[in-house]
């Protein structure tokens, strides 16, 4: 979506409720690229790992600190998303990127994710300011009930922090705060096709169930923030590294090279803080 700007309308939607659906974020042939690459990358299947759900049905991820000029970092640090991040971030120093991961729920084998806040897990690295850090998804397959979308509970970003403990492999939020949430707030099926984007508040919070149908449910999320959010537990430092954008029609455009070792990937035995 070329010189794409969010509205007036949009952010208010954000603000008050948490998420941002923006359809047709990508054209279909940035998708296809996406896609492409995602299945035949061998960089990204080398540093890929599985989490167990408490099923013990796996979900795979290949999560990377350093956006490079590949296909994924130049969606990352393309105008569309960097301004669209900024106008909706509290705050106003530079927006970074702090991580991105591509989230590969395999057809009838891929795991849930258990209901959780994504600063549930940013909190232990010490970021103080949950308004300045957020995710955007974007569905580089369809994803509907059926292969486990994302699940959102409307307006939970405003609860605050809830506290966070392990579930199988993965870090949930309190089920009993859950529960309470669902009794006045909206649960949410995220359905999109893809090339669809979602924006969502760092204390939103989401999950997904296990992909149980025939196809697979494939998304990019990158995660950013506000330079001045300086976490204090945090080993990366990309995080307070000022994003340089590049045109959107780069992704297309420009010659791309396939995402190199350097782009900084996190191996699953040295870090537990995987969203």
């Amino acid at each position: 979506m070329k010189n794409f700007k969010l509205t007036d309308d949009q952010i208010a939607s954000y603000n008050s409720n948490g998420y941002l659906i923006v359809q047709d974020f990508l054209s279909q042939p940035e998708v296809q690229k996406l896609y492409s690459i995602a299945t035949g990358d061998d960089t990204l299947q080398k540093h890929a790992f599985d989490l167990n759900d408490q099923s013990g049905k796996k979900t795979k991820l290949t999560l990377w600190y350093t956006p490079g000029n590949d296909a994924y970092g130049l969606l990352t640090k393309s105008d569309r998303m960097v301004a669209s991040v900024g106008r909706l971030l509290d705050g106003d120093s530079p927006i970074c990127h702090f991580h991105s991961k591509l989230m590969q729920k395999e057809p009838r084998v891929g795991g849930a994710w258990e209901w959780h806040q994504d600063y549930g897990y940013w909190y232990k690295n010490e970021f103080l300011l949950p308004d300045q850090m957020m995710s955007v998804m974007v569905a580089i397959t369809e994803a509907n009930k059926a292969n486990g979308c994302l699940q959102v509970i409307k307006g939970s970003h405003k609860l605050g922090r809830i506290e966070h403990g392990f579930a199988g492999e993965q870090v949930g939020a309190s089920q009993h705060y859950v529960d309470l949430a669902l009794k006045t707030m909206e649960l949410v099926y995220v359905e999109v096709n893809a090339g669809d984007a979602l924006f969502f508040h760092s204390n939103l919070l989401h999950r997904s169930e296990a992909n149980l149908s025939e196809k697979p449910r494939w998304s990019l999320i990158s995660v950013y923030n506000r330079s001045g959010n300086v976490p204090y537990n945090e080993p990366s430092k990309s995080s307070t590294v000022a994003l340089d954008p590049v045109p959107d029609e780069a992704l297309m455009e420009w010659k791309t090279e396939g995402i190199l070792d350097s782009a900084n990937f996190l191996e699953k035995d040295k870090d537990e803080a995987l969203k």
